[in-house]
């Protein structure tokens, strides 16, 4: 697996450390990483009270990820709003629930089909003055206010050594599925400007990159 989401809620592996059978290779799940997105949310807006997440419940990984944000906004006393889509045909309701439930911020979850349908929701969140925060570099670059997240391209580089162990007579069954230990902070400057929204000196300094 260059890139997999969660490999034991799919049923790929036994276990991160253990797979257990014939597949290994890298995965996105990282702890703390939806705590983390929520605080740098925060930070942005000091007022947000309510957050809707845009999640793929077809998905094991997106899934994970969603309880780990429900359990991250409930440390940070903030309400969240489930916006549960498992089509392409549900998108757009699921965006506008966003806006009639009054929504100060937007999560969107990465998997196969939020990514597929990037532009779409990057457009939305900014007709409807929405800042949304994903987790890869790419809705940023599609008009996302931010994103924070592993970069997809380390998966395909790291996935190579396991390639090479294989070759050299390593079993996959004894080669732990590795985590992503390096994320990028990507600020979109010019949808922050057209947000109204100043970004604090103390979250721009974080960034790896800002689009402006």
């Amino acid at each position: 697996m260059a890139f997999s989401g969660d490999p034991v809620g799919s049923g790929l592996v036994a276990s991160l450390a253990h797979p257990g059978s014939n597949v290994t290779g890298l995965s996105g799940m990282a702890p703390d990483l939806a705590g983390k997105r929520l605080q740098l949310l925060k930070e942005l807006l000091p007022g947000m009270s309510r957050v809707a997440v845009l999640w793929n419940a077809a998905n094991a990984y997106s899934a994970h990820s969603f309880k780990e944000t429900v359990d991250a906004a409930r440390m940070l006393a903030v309400e969240l709003q489930s916006l549960e889509v498992r089509a392409p045909a549900d998108i757009d309701g699921a965006l506008e629930a966003a806006m009639s439930q009054h929504a100060d911020a937007l999560i969107v979850i990465e998997d196969p089909l939020t990514i597929d349908h990037q532009a779409k929701i990057a457009e939305f969140a900014i007709r409807n003055r929405l800042p949304m925060m994903a987790g890869f570099k790419m809705f940023a670059d599609a008009g996302g206010l931010i994103s924070y997240g592993p970069n997809p391209g380390d998966f395909v580089r790291e996935s190579v050594g396991y390639v090479a162990k294989i070759l050299q007579g390593a079993k996959p069954s004894d080669l732990p599925v590795e985590q992503p230990t390096r994320f990028e902070l990507v600020i979109n400057l010019k949808t922050a400007k057209a947000l109204g929204l100043t970004i604090p000196p103390s979250v721009l300094g974080l960034a790896n990159e800002v689009i402006e």
